[in-house]
């Protein structure tokens, strides 16, 4: 659960309302570190730290994609699964207007902006994952059912295998 030093993020606070038992795992951020930092900062597999995308496909509609640390998304495989003509990381001050968070710190949890999260179908097959709380530096820890059951209520969800 939630300890006394957890960043109050919006991300956290949704977690707390909606009483979802996580852990707070704290690191030092840096900069392009990504998964990969955080990982070996908390002696965590990176197969189990999860980052969180901030795509948008043609019109300009920004979207989430969940996956795997050590894994990489294939943009024109993506589109292909969505049926669009392509789909591009979001610009970095689109990304954080969108999310309301900072570019290293974007959650799944508390956007500013609700919009589709589409999850790799195998993160749900593992026993505990580790996403961003909200903040740089910051994970929370969770069974990736909750992670499930809580963006279906806030976003629109698809689980789907993402090339």
């Amino acid at each position: 659960m939630a300890k006394q030093d957890t960043p109050m993020t919006r991300g956290v606070r949704l977690l707390l309302d909606r009483k979802v038992q996580f852990g707070v795992h704290l690191y030092p951020y840096e900069a392009h570190g990504g998964t990969s930092n955080a990982a070996t900062s908390l002696g965590v597999p990176e197969h189990a730290v999860i980052k969180t995308l901030v795509m948008e496909a043609e019109g300009g509609r920004p979207f989430l994609v969940l996956m795997h640390g050590d894994r990489e998304v294939s943009t024109k495989n993506l589109a292909r699964a969505l049926g669009v003509k392509a789909v591009a990381p979001c610009p970095v001050e689109k990304a954080e207007r969108v999310t309301g968070y900072q570019v290293g710190g974007i959650s799944p949890f508390g956007t500013r902006q609700p919009m589709a999260v589409y999850v790799e179908e195998s993160i749900l097959a593992l026993e505990r994952i580790y996403v961003n709380g909200g903040k740089r530096g910051f994970l929370v820890e969770i069974a990736p059912n909750d992670l499930k059951s809580i963006l279906t209520t806030v976003h629109e969800v698809q689980v789907a295998i993402v090339p």
